[in-house]
C-alpha cells in the first residue's frame, strides 16, 4: 500500500509531497504555495482521490479487496 502522494493545486500547480492517513480522509487541504483550499472532486471521497498521484489508503485497501468501492468512509 503506498501511503505517500503528490497533491497537484489546480489553481496554481504546485506540488506537494504528503503522507496519507491510513485511517481517515482529508476532506480540505491547503495548498501550500496560492493558500487555496481544495476540497474533493464530485465523487471523490477525499483530496488525494481528486488531486494525488495516488489514492487513499482506505481505497487502495478496497481495491486489494476487489471491493470496487468509490469512498472511503466506514461503511
Amino acid at each position: 500500500m503506498q501511503i505517500v502522494s503528490t497533491i497537484t493545486c489546480p489553481h496554481c500547480q504546485a506540488a506537494t509531497t504528503e503522507t496519507m492517513p491510513t485511517n481517515a480522509c482529508w476532506f480540505i487541504y491547503e495548498c501550500q504555495h496560492c493558500r487555496k483550499r481544495l476540497q474533493p472532486l464530485a465523487g471523490d471521497c477525499c483530496v488525494f482521490c481528486s488531486y494525488g498521484d495516488a489514492p487513499c489508503p482506505p481505497i487502495q485497501e478496497a481495491w486489494e479487496d476487489g471491493d470496487g468501492a468509490t469512498c472511503c468512509l466506514p461503511q
